[in-house]
């Protein structure tokens, strides 16, 4: 009888490196990424219009996410605490984030409204009243903190039907909206391309196709969503049907994918063609003339007027 537990205590163990290696690594690179988004915004100033300035705060939630996932450990009862609560807090804001920029985009191109920059403070209160209320609601019921296997297990179903109303209903909320935004942005475009194939203005159907191409990308953006956290929400599920029956390589591909999510956010979001024209206008100003001539790209960007989503904001809001 003791062989056999002390085995299965091993294995437990050994499954735990295991997540806390996987999830310490996803978030890492989530971080790095996220901290990059944070320190262009910080260090170019053309770069802090409004709709950069949504990009920002979602890249902020995101650092934090994933630097409260890394302290994250069951060992000190601390930081179980601030991992969960803070976690919990900073991801909900950063997919709520992102509802915002699709609101944005959603009233700027499709209502041709003008008035975005007003609902700043709006999207604050919205986002960072949302995170504390739902993660104050989930404290209800729950011994997080408590140091056990994991810091995100939940005893009891009430905890466990909380985390889910808390955290993946306004989740799977935001992907809804962010997919019915990009569903009337899609729809406005298609139509106003079909219009100008009729158009022999070769500068409107080129500005149309251009629009095409960045909705298009827009498009995959709710997909980062789906991405992240899609084995977490099947996990949880399983985990409320079947307690006490976790499956490993499923909480791996859980806290991996849930763990990149910033990364993903900051490519997708981060890396447009205003933060890719800042860093290449600043390399072309401080690098020496021969490092230039091995870096062609640089021309290319400085040139380059993509309609991306930053772009898009900005240049119909000031019209």
């Amino acid at each position: 009888m003791a062989p056999a537990v002390a085995a299965a205590a091993s294995q437990v163990l050994r499954e735990r490196e295991i997540l806390d290696a996987v999830s310490t690594s996803a978030a890492a690179l989530s971080l790095v990424g996220s901290s990059f988004i944070v320190l262009c915004y910080l260090l170019f100033r053309e770069l802090r219009k409004f709709s950069f300035k949504l990009v920002f705060f979602l890249a902020v939630s995101d650092m934090f996410c994933s630097l409260f996932t890394i302290m994250g450990g069951p060992s000190n009862a601390f930081y179980c605490f601030a991992h969960d609560y803070s976690a919990h807090f900073f991801c909900v804001a950063s997919f709520l984030w992102t509802t915002s920029i699709a609101f944005t985009l959603h009233r700027t191109v499709v209502k041709h409204k003008t008035d975005v920059e007003e609902f700043g403070s709006i999207f604050h209160l919205y986002v960072w009243g949302t995170s504390l209320a739902t993660t104050v609601l989930r404290s209800i019921g729950s011994d997080n903190g408590r140091p056990g296997t994991w810091c995100w297990i939940q005893q009891g179903s009430m905890a466990k039907v909380l985390h889910l109303v808390t955290f993946y209903l306004p989740l799977w909320g935001a992907i809804l909206y962010n997919g019915y935004t990009y569903f009337q942005v899609n729809h406005m475009i298609n139509n106003a391309t079909r219009m100008a194939v009729g158009i022999s203005d070769r500068s409107i159907q080129s500005d149309v196709r251009a629009d095409k191409k960045a909705f298009n990308r827009w498009g995959y953006y709710p997909l980062i969503l789906i991405g992240s956290w899609a084995f977490a929400t099947i996990n949880r599920l399983h985990d409320f049907a079947n307690p006490g029956h976790r499956i490993f390589w499923l909480s791996i591909l859980d806290v991996g994918f849930a763990g990149l999510m910033g990364l993903f956010n900051s490519i997708a979001y981060g890396l447009n063609s205003s933060v890719r024209r800042a860093i290449a206008e600043r390399l072309d100003t401080y690098l020496p003339e021969r490092f230039k001539r091995s870096l062609p790209t640089l021309t290319r960007f400085k040139s380059q007027q993509e309609n991306e989503l930053a772009s898009l904001i900005v240049d119909a809001s000031n019209t």
